[in-house]
């Protein structure tokens, strides 16, 4: 066989993974660093799932969508959102086929791994006060001490007043930290396993110094804490304790590389998605099937709650789509319904790191910079807790991205047998929904600085919008 016949073949029958940055033009890069500076400043604003779907909703009231509780019926190209106990979301945009024929859903989950303030965290120990705290999620605990921490949350007061609070996101605020044991005294330390050098009782976090009062004044530091709290919010110890106050990084979320081919940010683990999702909700207008985005909280944890993905909260939202447009919504037919819907997971997946790429099996895992990831399945080991969506329905997917000029990848999460994740997928593919995952690889995921490739931001945006619009009832069977 002669060389080029080879060079034929070999593009003809083989697969390569490609750069994603090769598709785009010069102006189109243009259009992808104004995207990712908008999603920036969305991370900065959403540190928390009740600060995302506020976030969420002044975007999507800027773009005609109004509280669905506004909307007594719905009719083709109504913009409507429902937020779930300010934690969680649902918007939709109205189609002209009849929503019990199916909806396309984008699903993200907006919480992300942070540290939690104990229902009585506050403390003081040698001249110094400190809080206790709990972390949430999957995190690598002794990467949370020695950074700069903010304060975000919600309390109320004795007179049952809500009070928001935010410390350390203003360049004139304090930040907060958790101090780390000096390497000189660490042998001890030093000889325990990774996940055990910063113990989850030792994530304390130092909020002050200065005491109050003179030296036979029992702990004046903190009681100096407890009176600036008081001062500004007039709150007191007690209302820790039905308190909702999460520690995140202090950072802004920034450029990273010299060719700031990269975003470096807190939370990108889902918010990404979610923000790439709420993008292409906001592009879409009279489509033939309903769109919808839903916006879950507690994935972190096993999307368990009348938050997370498993609430029959965010059923009776696709529901009151039915109701509304005038079909009515008997349980039959919204199993019907589900089962004739089709969804995108959309969440992240680990992308290749040549330092440790032992993790990976590098025929079979996402890259940084070569498009939107579609994954089968996620899980661990065996496949546990995946959702394993069809042939046919990736196949559809992949069609629809085809079609529409997307730069998209496949992969799985990390080596067979190491670890592995999962998603809401499963949770909704349980409800008879066609899902797979779908979504940006991360580089550093689940750290307090985690980073994606831009070109992958913009290329998972554009594949949802073209999900949305594109993806029809029928699938091949």
């Amino acid at each position: 066989m002669k060389n080029k016949e080879a060079l034929d073949l070999e593009k003809k029958l083989t697969y390569k993974n490609e750069s994603a940055w090769h598709s785009y033009s010069e102006k189109q890069r243009e259009k992808i660093d104004k995207f990712a500076q908008e999603y920036k400043d969305f991370l900065d604003r959403g540190k928390t799932e009740r600060e995302c779907v506020a976030a969420c909703i002044e975007l999507l009231e800027k773009n005609g969508f109004v509280s669905a509780d506004e909307k007594e019926t719905l009719v083709p190209g109504d913009r409507i959102y429902r937020s779930i106990r300010n934690k969680g979301l649902v918007a939709s945009v109205i189609g002209t086929e009849p929503v019990l024929d199916g909806v396309n859903i984008l699903g993200a989950h907006i919480d992300s791994p942070h540290i939690d303030l104990k229902p009585m965290p506050l403390y003081e120990d040698s001249g110094m006060a400190l809080m206790k705290t709990h972390y949430y999620g999957g995190i690598k605990k002794y990467q949370w001490s020695t950074i700069p921490l903010a304060l975000h949350g919600v309390m109320y007061n004795s007179e049952g007043k809500r009070i928001l609070v935010t410390v350390g996101e203003d360049e004139q605020d304090p930040v907060f930290t958790i101090n780390e044991l000096l390497v000189h005294l660490s042998q001890e330390q030093l000889a325990r396993k990774a996940s055990e050098a910063v113990k989850g009782e030792e994530l304390n976090v130092l909020v002050g110094g200065l005491p109050i009062g003179d030296a036979e004044t029992k702990e004046g530091v903190k009681l100096g804490v407890l009176k600036l709290l008081n001062d500004k919010y007039g709150i007191t110890e007690k209302d820790f304790m039905t308190a909702e106050i999460e520690l995140v990084p202090a950072h802004k979320a920034k450029d990273v590389g010299f060719d700031r081919s990269y975003v470096g940010a807190y939370g990108q683990d889902d918010r990404v998605c979610a923000y790439t999702s709420l993008a292409a909700l906001m592009k879409v207008k009279n489509p033939a099937r309903t769109c919808v985005c839903l916006f879950s909280d507690k994935e972190e944890v096993g999307s368990i709650g009348n938050t997370g993905a498993l609430s029959w909260l965010y059923e009776n939202a696709l529901m009151e789509l039915a109701v509304k447009t005038g079909s009515g919504c008997t349980s039959w037919e919204y199993r019907r319904m589900l089962d004739a819907s089709h969804m995108l997971s959309s969440d992240v997946t680990a992308a290749f790191d040549p330092t440790y790429a032992s993790a990976y099996d590098k025929l079979n895992t996402a890259f940084a910079g070569s498009g939107v990831c579609l994954m089968k399945y996620t899980g661990s080991r065996g496949k546990g807790g995946s959702n394993d969506a069809h042939s046919e329905f990736f196949n559809a997917v992949v069609q629809v991205f085809e079609k529409n000029g997307i730069c998209w990848q496949t992969g799985e999460l990390g080596r067979v047998d190491l670890g592995g994740g999962g998603t809401i997928a499963a949770d909704m593919a349980n409800k008879g929904i066609n899902v797979i995952d779908c979504g940006v690889p991360v580089l550093s995921m689940h750290s307090p600085f985690e980073v994606t490739s831009k070109a992958d931001i913009y290329s998972t945006y554009e594949g949802f919008v073209a999900f949305l619009k594109k993806m029809k009832k029928e699938i091949d069977s």
